[in-house]
């Protein structure tokens, strides 16, 4: 009589390929990737002209910022900094002076960092409002199609249960482990995705925009209200570098969990729409 269990009632993990991503939802995806790059980059060389924000109808030489990026001294003896409410911070080497051409450059974003590498205000704005729109049309494709499919209503709308605070404390501590959904978890957007998905495309992402309008004199006259709105041009111009500043971040989380959750596994769903996850069945 043998020992060893029964091996039809073992069960052993399973790979199983699903379709996670449509194609449109993959199209957007890389051309928002596309878009939001060129857009940050081009945004640094615009702030490099002026690098200070302010808040009311201020801006003019001499109001006090709320943020500067600058330099101080000259030659060998130039330093960078960045100043918040008041709080000087020294950041020689990336923020206010780098290196340009060999010598120490007094700008407030280094030139790796900005489209064009030089200071050109100009090609700079001509960049940004080119991909700016071209991120605009992209958006309402995506925003179209996710209504007309169900997708939000389908994917990213939590369910009452995702919202207690009993389940949103288990996915906090479950992402502050590394431990990610698997099996039929691993089919849908987690409560975290779904809140965070949809704070960017209803909340980031539309105020991005209307700030980026309301800094144009020729949309401010189109639409006078959005000045008042905001609280002024200036206000606009800080909730705009704020904005961009939190989807940066965003994106950066994002690529830190696409990689600590599996880089080629996420990586080819939204490439091919494939997605495996692992199941537990019977030993074939």
């Amino acid at each position: 009589m043998s020992d060893s269990p029964d091996n039809d009632n073992m069960q052993y993990p399973r790979t199983l390929m699903i379709h996670r991503h449509s194609l449109i939802t993959r199209l957007t995806h890389w051309l928002n990737a596309i878009c939001l790059s060129f857009l940050l980059l081009s945004g640094l060389q615009i702030f490099n002209a002026h690098p200070e924000l302010y808040w009311g109808h201020y801006g003019a030489d001499g109001d006090p910022s709320v943020l500067t990026i600058g330099s101080s001294g000259q030659g060998d003896d130039i330093s960078g900094f960045v100043r918040i409410a008041g709080v000087k911070v020294p950041t020689t080497g990336v923020l206010g002076v780098s290196t340009f051409e060999g010598e120490p450059t007094p700008r407030a974003f280094p030139g790796w960092a900005t489209i064009p590498s030089f200071q050109d205000l100009a090609t700079g704005r001509r960049w940004h409002f080119f991909f700016a729109w071209l991120f605009l049309v992209n958006g309402i494709l995506y925003l179209g199609f996710g209504v007309l499919t169900g997708h939000f209503r389908r994917d990213l709308a939590p369910a009452r249960r995702d919202l207690s605070p009993h389940h949103l404390w288990r996915e906090i501590l479950d992402h502050l482990r590394l431990r990610f959904p698997q099996g039929e978890e691993a089919k849908h957007y987690n409560t975290l995705q779904k809140l965070t998905y949809l704070a960017v495309i209803v909340i980031l992402l539309p105020t991005m925009l209307l700030t980026g309008l309301t800094m144009s004199p020729g949309f401010d006259a189109i639409l006078p209200p959005l000045v008042d709105i905001f609280g002024g041009r200036q206000s606009a111009r800080t909730i705009h570098f704020t904005t961009a500043t939190l989807l940066v971040l965003f994106v950066l989380v994002h690529v830190a969990m696409v990689v600590l959750s599996g880089t080629w596994n996420n990586m080819r769903s939204m490439i091919t729409g494939r997605y495996a996850i692992r199941k537990k069945g019977p030993h074939a």
